[in-house]
């Protein structure tokens, strides 16, 4: 799951950033509301993670102007706005949850996880190939009933070739998914991370390879 994080506090947005990839998000940064802007309209991301005072003023008004023009990806407020009145503002201009600074990183992640679900091509409770099952709520994979150990790119990874389970996923479309923008698309790191998560399925193999154009999850013999 790919999240865009608008905080411009530069100490802050590292440790949010490092938190949030942590918890297996890829994450996209930006400081101040047109850089953010820029960003949400090249970008499809699954949660937005918004700092309300931001160079360039309160974000609660852009916000609010996206929402009335029908845009609907799920936005968390982390703002040291928190009285009352001020969550309920948040609540009103379109965000969907409202989280006071100082926070606890366990709990973004968790609120953010969720929130993610909400997004417009939100995922089922479960995901299943063949004996391999994952909770995308405990944000656990199993496999013929033994929990498997994934780290979090390996873990969304998986969780693409379930959703596309017997199509073709291409590296590209798993590098813009699962990676950020800090990401080297001329590297190996996606087949590197496949790899790892093979040799974590185990056998019968169900991630194949397709010559030149991606990667397959299926219970049946892939192609070449």
């Amino acid at each position: 799951m790919r999240v865009l994080l608008v905080e411009d506090d530069d100490d802050l947005r590292e440790v949010i950033a490092a938190g949030l990839r942590d918890g297996g998000f890829a994450v996209d940064c930006a400081a101040d509301w047109p850089e953010a802007d820029v960003a949400l309209h090249l970008t499809a991301y699954d949660c937005v993670v918004l700092d309300r005072m931001v160079p360039f003023g309160d974000t609660l008004a852009p916000l609010e102007g996206m929402r009335r023009a029908g845009w609907s990806v799920p936005v968390l407020c982390l703002t040291a706005l928190d009285s009352l009145d001020e969550r309920v503002r948040g609540l009103e201009s379109g965000a969907d949850d409202y989280l006071a600074k100082p926070f606890a990183m366990r709990e973004l992640v968790l609120r953010v996880r969720g929130l993610s679900r909400r997004a417009p091509d939100r995922l089922p409770a479960f995901l299943t190939c063949a004996d391999v099952v994952m909770d995308v709520s405990r944000h656990e994979v199993r496999r013929g009933g033994v929990l498997l150990s994934l780290s979090p790119k390996e873990y969304a990874v998986l969780q693409q070739l379930l959703v596309h389970r017997d199509a073709v996923v291409t590296r590209t479309g798993l590098l813009e998914h699962c990676w950020d923008e800090m990401a080297d698309p001329v590297s190996n790191v996606v087949d590197a991370v496949v790899a790892g998560l093979r040799r974590k399925l185990g056998s019968p193999g169900l991630v194949h390879t397709v010559r030149g154009r991606g990667f397959l999850l299926s219970a049946e013999p892939g192609p070449c």
